[in-house]
């Protein structure tokens, strides 16, 4: 009997032991807090206060069994995301960003993640394939988005056709909110990825059309999706243990199957 309770009590002290060192070991890891708006379904989105999506899973996955970083992420409005990158509040960002040389000026770029092409929402009765078709019609943006930016673009260097008309929202006016616009009549269309349009269409059950636009919006760069960090010595750390994870979950076919599940195809074994 008394061999019995010595062995007990050494197996709660080996458990008291094991969950010390667990908790020092989590104790002495990074918190990397990665900001995500939770409201651009496939990519990043919450069911049951939960976060869930493409960027989510795969940031998961690269951080999955690190020693040295824990995760911990956060739902931020998208106009508020760099702004807190800047002050340090994020170490990254995860929501469907895509390049441009501004946001390359001051932020560091993980390899792309995915890839989709841009693509139009309309009205069921309309059907926009071309920037060019746009001209005199409405729509929303987010400032500083990539879409915003082609469409200003396209006003700046077309000084002779009527301009497009676009109506600058807020982060807490989110993209299931601005294609229902359309539906309602308030604007023309929406310019965004054709994964996000095509999922929300669908899944909200809008009598909407989506269609990839036809001609090449700016460069190689077009239509790739990225994960964001600072730059700093901190942010471009990061990025190099990120690229090697993405490295290898694209060859152990991780990337693959989760594309396959949020966007119901392969979007990244040409990336």
């Amino acid at each position: 009997m008394k061999k019995r309770v010595q062995g007990f009590l050494l197996a709660i002290s080996l458990i008291g032991l094991f969950l010390l060192v667990k908790e020092a070991d989590a104790a002495a890891k990074t918190t990397i807090t990665v900001a995500t708006d939770s409201d651009t379904a496939p990519f990043t989105y919450k069911e049951d206060d939960k976060f869930k999506g493409y960027d989510i899973d795969l940031v998961k996955a690269i951080f999955k069994d690190s020693k040295k970083y824990k995760l911990k992420f956060q739902t931020v409005p998208f106009d508020s995301i760099l702004t807190g990158l800047d002050a340090g509040k994020y170490q990254m960002a995860a929501n469907d960003f895509n390049y441009n040389e501004e946001r390359a000026e001051k932020y560091v770029f993980s390899d792309p993640v995915s890839k989709s092409n841009y693509a139009i929402t309309s009205s069921s009765g309309k059907t926009y394939k071309r920037l060019d078709d746009l001209s005199g019609k409405s729509t929303e943006v987010l400032s500083g988005s990539n879409y915003a930016q082609v469409l200003e673009n396209w006003n700046a260097a077309n000084p002779d056709k009527k301009a497009i008309d676009i109506n600058y929202v807020s982060g807490t006016t989110g993209i299931t909110s601005r294609l229902q616009h359309i539906e309602n009549g308030k604007i023309d269309f929406i310019l965004y990825d054709a994964i996000s349009s095509a999922y929300i269409v669908d899944d909200q059950g809008l009598d909407l059309k989506v269609n990839q636009v036809e001609e090449q919006i700016g460069g190689e760069t077009d239509g790739l999706e990225y994960l964001l960090f600072p730059k700093d010595e901190e942010g471009e750390k990061l990025q190099q243990f990120v690229n090697k994870r993405l490295a290898a979950l694209k060859k152990d076919g991780t990337l693959a199957k989760l594309s396959k599940k949020y966007f119901g195809g392969d979007y990244v074994s040409d990336l």
